[in-house]
C-alpha cells in the first residue's frame, strides 16, 4: 500500500470517528488531561470574536511582523496565539490597534487561567507529541472536532479543510467571507486572500468549492477546546 493511500486512509478513519462523536461534548474527543481546559460558552464566543478580528486585521493591514510563518496553518496558529493573549495596551500597541478607532471595536477582554492562555503553545501533533507548531492535518485531526460538510452549520473561527492528496490546506470561515493563506509570498503578493462565500461556491477549480459532493473538500472543523 503506497504512502498515499496510507495517508488517505488514516484521514477518513479519523474523520469517521469525528462525525460518529458528533453531539458529544468537546472534551469528549480530547485527551484526559485536556477536559479541565476547555472554554466555557461565554469563553468560546468572546475567543471566537478575537480569532475572527485578528485574521481580519491581517486581511485588512496586512501580515504582522509577529507572524512569521507565512501559510494556511500558520494564520491559524498565530490567529489563536494572539487571541489567547492578553490584550493590553502593550499587545494592541503591538498589533497596531490602539488608536481610538480600532479601541472602539475590539471584544471583549479573554478572561482565562494561565493554563488556558498557552493552549496554542501545545497543539497535539499527529506523531502524539505536543508543542507552538501543528501542521493543517494536525490542528484539524488531533486538535479539532468534525463538525459537518454543509457549511450553513459553521461558526465563524470555524476551519475549512481541504485534502488534495499530496497537499491539505485550511480556510477560515469569519462568517461575511473566508480567509486564507495561499502558501506563497511573493514582493507583491502577501498570499492572503479573502473570498465570499457565494464565490467560493462557484470558484472555477472546483476542488476548492466547500459543499458536500467535493471529494477534495473533507469538511468543517471546530478547535476542541471551544464550547460550541
Amino acid at each position: 500500500m503506497s504512502a498515499r493511500l496510507l495517508y488517505r486512509c488514516a484521514v477518513l478513519a479519523a474523520v469517521m470517528l469525528s462525525i460518529a462523536l458528533v453531539g458529544c461534548p468537546a472534551w469528549a474527543l480530547m485527551p484526559p488531561e485536556s477536559g479541565s481546559k476547555v472554554f466555557s460558552t461565554k469563553q468560546s464566543a468572546v475567543f471566537r470574536a478575537w480569532f475572527v478580528y485578528i485574521v481580519d486585521q491581517q486581511i485588512r493591514q496586512g501580515p504582522s511582523p509577529r507572524w512569521t510563518q507565512h501559510d494556511c496553518a500558520g494564520l491559524v496558529r498565530f490567529a489563536a496565539m494572539q487571541a489567547l493573549r492578553e490584550h493590553n495596551a502593550h499587545w494592541l500597541k503591538a498589533n497596531g490597534m490602539h488608536d481610538a478607532a480600532n479601541a472602539s471595536r475590539l471584544p471583549p477582554e479573554l478572561n482565562l487561567d494561565v493554563r488556558q492562555r498557552t493552549l496554542a503553545e501545545r497543539w497535539i501533533r499527529i506523531d502524539g507529541s505536543v508543542g507552538a507548531y501543528a501542521s493543517a492535518s494536525a490542528l484539524v485531526l488531533r486538535n479539532s472536532s468534525f463538525v459537518s460538510r454543509d457549511v450553513n452549520q459553521a461558526l465563524p473561527g470555524d476551519l475549512l479543510y481541504f485534502d488534495q492528496g499530496d497537499d491539505q490546506h485550511l480556510m477560515i470561515w469569519l462568517d461575511r467571507y473566508i480567509a486564507y493563506h495561499t502558501g506563497t509570498v511573493t514582493p507583491t503578493d502577501n498570499g492572503l486572500r479573502a473570498v465570499s462565500v457565494p464565490d467560493l461556491m462557484q470558484w472555477k477549480d472546483s476542488r476548492w468549492q466547500p459543499f458536500e459532493g467535493n471529494p477534495n473538500f473533507v469538511g468543517i472543523f471546530r478547535f476542541n477546546f471551544l464550547t460550541p
